[in-house]
């Protein structure tokens, strides 16, 4: 549900695919979110050429975990004020460039695990930066009637970034170590960055930013000025507290999804193929979307999104048949395209040019606040109440947000008329 008037035609992935300087951004996004799926995975394959005792791997891996999202609680508001004052290309293109250099760095300095912390918490920071600024310029460079249809190609290319990088991380970094020997994996995942960075480098966008010497003196009147639009903005405010949901939900899914697996019939290291599952219906999700996305004008497509969701929570407890379970995953990642795609579009649409760069790392901030308390509590309360018990529970929660919202939503579009 939108409060702008249908797009024209002329909207749709054809319409969008006439824009040089937006296909240009596109590509970068994808080679830097691959890199940052695989980065990840390196972290973690790395761990096993440290020298610690058996009792101290889960240990090692959880701070290497704190480590890397960190970053996104201490500095994605912060982020967002410096992203408003610079030319986004430029901190994109920065930021790029950083992380290229980071990731060669680990071969080439002592190899302590103090030293790998460090860099993934300085890699993880300057990815803070590089988020708000390109979800900043998508405005900048598509038209209002495009931006559903942006928000769902990025959506699509992220999720297909997550699988694709999570699914052959691996198998990647394991083929480039066998055939360029050691420290080959790092120069691999840093060269995605560089490519990355050399793309972003032809992206043309008209922006308005400039540096302002006082925001450097007192950046902290920006972030207030941020935090009060968006106290002020209501629809801006209720779009990212759904985000919010939706992302913890999946935060949920993460740590619940190993039970779930077990259920089907899967090995516990399988769950990853019902992440996947939710993977691939976003995606489809997405398509639709940003295909069509202009047939569902007015529709309250969050609505059906937390509905479809609370459904599918409420039914995999119930199941358990492999085929009915990947079913029902691709058809919770589906809901959650109706959720993301046009909630990320209001958020565009509603928020004005000079504030973008804050709500976006505001909005970076407070999600992966709220993904820790799912992912830390998600665990304890299926060892209490049962896996069905929580899955319940969160079918009810979601179910609940999702009509409050709606109505939270009609009532401020009321309210404008």
């Amino acid at each position: 549900m939108f409060p702008s008037d249908p797009p024209p035609s002329g909207s749709g992935f054809h319409a969008l695919l006439k824009n040089r300087p937006f296909m240009v951004l596109w590509v970068g996004q994808i080679l830097s979110q691959i890199a940052d799926k695989v980065f990840f995975v390196l972290l973690i394959a790395l761990l096993s050429e440290y020298q610690f005792a058996p009792e101290m791997e889960n240990s090692m891996r959880s701070a290497l975990m704190v480590a890397f999202t960190l970053p996104a609680i201490l500095f994605g508001s912060a982020a967002g004020v410096f992203v408003d004052r610079f030319p986004k290309k430029k901190v994109m293109v920065a930021s790029d460039l950083l992380r290229f250099g980071l990731t060669i760095l680990i071969p080439l300095l002592p190899q302590k695990f103090s030293i790998l912390l460090v860099i993934t918490f300085l890699s993880s920071a300057v990815t803070q930066f590089f988020a708000p600024a390109e979800q900043a310029a998508i405005p900048l460079m598509v038209r209002r009637e495009n931006l559903m249809t942006a928000n769902a190609l990025f959506t699509t290319t992220m999720m297909g970034s997550l699988i694709v990088g999570f699914a052959v991380g691996e198998p990647v970094l394991s083929l480039a170590r066998s055939l360029g020997g050691e420290s080959s994996q790092e120069f691999l995942v840093g060269g995605f960055y560089l490519l990355a960075a050399i793309i972003s480098m032809f992206v043309k966008i008209k922006d308005p930013a400039v540096i302002n010497p006082q925001a450097a003196i007192n950046p902290i009147s920006d972030l207030k000025a941020g935090l009060r639009y968006l106290w002020q903005n209501r629809l801006v405010r209720n779009a990212m507290f759904q985000l919010v949901i939706l992302y913890s939900v999946f935060a949920a899914l993460t740590v619940l999804a190993i039970d779930l697996s077990e259920k089907l019939g899967l090995k516990s290291e399988q769950f990853g193929f019902l992440l996947a599952s939710a993977g691939v219906g976003m995606v489809l999700g997405a398509g639709i979307l940003g295909h069509w996305g202009d047939r569902f004008h007015q529709k309250p497509l969050p609505l059906f999104g937390f509905l479809s969701m609370a459904f599918v929570l409420g039914v995999f407890s119930f199941t358990h048949r492999l085929w009915l379970g990947l079913g029902l995953s691709a058809f919770l990642g589906l809901g959650a395209s109706l959720i993301g795609v046009p909630m990320q579009t209001l958020i565009h649409q509603q928020t004005s040019e000079s504030m973008r760069g804050k709500v976006f790392g505001f909005q970076n901030n407070v999600v992966n606040i709220a993904l820790s308390l799912p992912l830390a509590i998600a665990g304890p309360l299926t060892d209490k109440f049962g896996l069905r018990g929580v899955l319940l529970a969160m079918s009810i929660v979601v179910s609940v947000v999702g009509i409050w919202a709606w109505q939270n939503t009609r009532n401020v579009l009321k309210d404008a008329i």
